[in-house]
């Protein structure tokens, strides 16, 4: 049986491997060709992302095996974030393990934390259309579809579909029902 998974803040020391995780992951899904790509490059740059956003990673038996990026309104990673949303962005897990439960933990860590910050009463998210995987993740932890918030990339290649959960009203036993909803195997890396 796997062991406990941590989430905690990135440290420095973790840049490297969440610059590796990254790439890795959304190669693995298809998502770029290239590693050079624009966009890959620019989210690779672990070290000026923490300088402007906070980043989680999963932890297991030591090793960094996932990370998640948060924003709120105004910050320089936050896309979709409204007044009182926290928003999670990059949430990717090493291939190597996806399908483990990091995934999952990662969102439980994010709704448990949204639930204390004062003044955030929702958590939202965007994700690219065709990624299925992910959408299963949100549909199971309770995430509506706000369709009249999605949007495309700057180039409109790929359409970005935004999910969003109310966080105030829903109590201890609603997240763990929601949470035992996940099939085995169903937490999705992206």
């Amino acid at each position: 049986m796997p062991s406990e998974i941590l989430i905690r803040p990135a440290q420095p020391a973790d840049y490297a491997e969440i610059a590796r995780i990254t790439q890795d992951a959304y190669l693995a899904a298809g998502y770029f060709t290239d590693p050079e790509f624009p966009y890959l490059q620019h989210i690779r740059k672990v070290d000026v992302r923490a300088q402007e956003a906070e980043i989680w990673v999963a932890e297991r038996d030591g090793s960094v095996i996932g990370s998640v990026t948060l924003a709120v309104q105004g910050e320089p990673w936050a896309d979709i974030a409204r007044e009182g949303e926290l928003e999670f962005r990059l949430l990717v897990v090493d291939p190597g393990v996806q399908r483990s439960g990091a995934g999952r933990a990662m969102v439980q860590a994010i709704l448990d934390e949204a639930r204390r910050r004062p003044g955030i009463s929702a958590v939202s998210l965007t994700t690219g259309e065709s990624w299925e995987s992910a959408h299963g993740l949100y549909r199971a932890f309770g995430f509506d579809r706000v369709p009249e918030r999605d949007w495309w990339t700057p180039n409109g290649e790929v359409k970005l579909l935004v999910y969003r959960m109310d966080v105030t009203g829903q109590t201890g036993s609603e997240a763990d029902s929601a949470d035992q909803a996940l099939q085995p195997g169903a937490a999705a890396s992206l």
